[in-house]
C-alpha cells in the first residue's frame, strides 16, 4: 500500500484533541486510530508494536544482520489533529493531473488560490488531495504517520540499524510530550514528519508563551455614564492598539516573531483575551512579553487597578539550541534528500513540533517534510507525489544512519 491510500484511510478516523480537558490524551477518539496502528504495525512485523494508557503507540524494529550497533533512530508522528473545521467526517477529493490553476473545492465556497498559495505553480501535473471544502483534511500529521508506516514496509529494501517508532496524541494543544517514554523509545536520535514541503529540513523553532487578559469595565446605563463606565470590550481594543501592528502573522515570515491575537470574547462588563507569543530569538520574546506588561499597567493607571489582568506562560523553547550541537543529524537529513534527487530545504518552523520538547528533553529531535501545505484550515491539501518522496528521503535517511 503506498503512502497516500494509507492518508485517506487515516483521515477517516476523527481525531481532534481538546484543550479544555484536563485528561491525557485529552480525547478518546485518538484512541481508535491508535488501536488500528498497532494492528498495522504488527501486520507489517513489528511484533512489540502496542498502544499505552496514554494513547502513545511505540513499536521498534531490530537491525539488519552486522547493524546492530548502529545508533538506533526514531521516527514520530502525531494522530491529532485540530479541532477547528473538524465537526464532521472528511470527506477527501482527488485531484488527478492538477492543471497549475485555483482549486475549487466542493462545498463550502472554498477556493484555493494560486496568488495565496504560491507553490501551486511546482505541483502542476501532480494528485492532489483536498478536503470537501468544510472540514480540515487531517494530512497534519496523518500524512506523517502515512509515511513512516509505509517506510516500515519497505524497509527490507535497505541495511538498517534499530529503528524506533512512535504515533503521539495532543501534539497540536501542546501535549504530545507530556507522557512520552524516552527511554523506553530508546531512540538516540529522532525526527518528527511534520513539516510541510517534501524536502524541508528543520532545525529551529519558535521560542513561545501564551499570554491571557481579563477585563473587568464597569457597566453603567450609557444615558448616564459619563465619566464613569468602563467599556471592557474597549479597553480590550485599547489593549490590542498598543501592540505593534506589524507584528502580527499576516504580516510576518521567516525568523519575524509575532504577537497573535487567537480569541477576543467581551462586553461592556468584562473581556477575555487570548494571545500566542511567538520568536525564534529568546531575547525578542522576553521584549515582547514586556511590551504586553506595559500595556496591561499603563491601562490599570488610566482606569483603575485591576482593571487589566495579564498571565504568561512559557510554552516551549526553540530547539535550534538544543540541535546546534549535533550537526551530523541535520547533515545526515540533507543528504538523505540529495540521495533522493530533492533539494534540502532548511527553514525555521514557524510553529513547533514535538521535537521541540523532546530535544531539550534529551532526544535531539529535527522535523522533516511531509508534502502537505495550508494546514489547520479547509484550505489544506497535500501532493501524492511528494509523499512519495518522502517516504524514499526517510528510506535513505534510515540507510545513511546505518553506514
Amino acid at each position: 500500500m503506498n503512502a497516500s491510500d494509507r492518508l485517506l484511510k487515516y483521515v477517516s478516523y476523527r481525531t481532534p484533541s481538546d484543550e479544555t480537558s484536563e485528561t491525557h490524551p485529552s480525547s478518546s477518539c485518538q484512541f481508535d486510530l491508535a488501536n488500528a496502528l498497532v494492528e498495522e504495525l504488527k501486520s507489517l512485523g513489528v511484533e512489540d508494536a502496542y498502544v499505552d494508557e496514554n494513547c502513545y503507540v511505540y513499536g521498534h524494529i531490530p537491525a539488519s544482520p552486522g547493524k546492530e550497533d548502529c545508533a538506533a533512530i526514531g521516527l514520530i508522528a502525531h494522530m491529532d489533529t485540530v479541532s477547528d473545521f473538524c465537526d464532521h467526517d472528511v470527506r477527501p477529493q482527488i485531484i488527478e493531473n492538477y492543471d497549475g490553476n485555483d482549486i475549487e473545492l466542493e462545498e463550502g465556497g472554498i477556493v484555493i488560490k494560486v496568488k495565496d498559495f504560491p507553490h501551486l505553480a511546482d505541483l502542476k501535473g501532480h494528485t492532489l488531495i483536498t478536503s470537501d471544502g468544510t472540514t480540515i483534511l487531517g494530512a497534519d500529521d496523518k500524512a506523517g504517520i502515512a509515511e513512516i508506516m509505509t517506510a516500515v514496509e519497505q524497509l527490507d529494501s535497505i541495511e538498517h540499524g534499530p529503528l524506533c517508532i512512535c504515533f503521539s496524541p495532543d501534539e497540536e494543544i501542546g501535549g504530545g510530550t507530556i507522557c512520552f517514554r524516552i527511554d523506553e523509545f530508546g531512540a538516540k536520535y529522532a525526527f518528527t514528519v511534520d513539516g510541510e514541503s517534501a524536502g524541508e529540513v528543520q532545525f529551529e523553532s519558535f521560542n513561545a508563551a501564551r499570554a491571557k487578559i481579563h477585563i473587568t469595565g464597569k457597566n453603567v446605563h450609557p444615558g448616564f455614564c459619563k465619566n464613569i463606565m468602563i467599556n471592557a470590550a474597549l479597553v480590550g481594543m485599547e489593549f490590542n492598539a498598543m501592540l505593534p501592528a506589524g507584528e502580527r502573522p499576516v504580516s510576518t515570515e521567516g525568523y519575524e516573531g509575532f504577537y497573535h491575537l487567537q480569541s477576543f470574547n467581551g462586553d461592556v462588563s468584562t473581556a477575555d483575551m487570548d494571545y500566542l507569543l511567538r520568536d525564534h530569538d529568546a531575547s525578542k520574546l522576553e521584549a515582547k512579553k514586556s511590551t504586553m506588561e506595559l500595556a496591561a499597567k499603563l491601562l490599570n493607571e488610566k482606569y483603575g487597578a485591576n482593571t487589566v489582568d495579564l498571565h504568561i506562560d512559557d510554552q516551549y523553547q526553540n530547539m535550534g539550541e538544543v540541535l546546534k550541537n549535533y550537526p551530523e543529524v541535520i547533515s545526515k537529513a540533507k543528504d538523505a534528500c540529495k540521495d533522493c534527487g530533492v533539494d534540502p530545504i532548511v527553514i525555521p518552523i514557524r510553529g513547533s513540533t514535538d521535537g521541540s520538547d523532546l530535544s531539550f528533553k534529551g532526544l535531539p529531535c529535527p522535523n522533516l517534510g511531509t508534502g502537505g501545505h495550508a494546514f489547520h484550515g479547509p484550505y489544506e491539501h497535500i501532493s501524492i507525489q511528494d509523499m512519495d518522496k518522502v517516504v524514499n528521503i526517510l528510506l535513505a535517511l534510515i540507510k545513511n544512519f546505518a553506514e
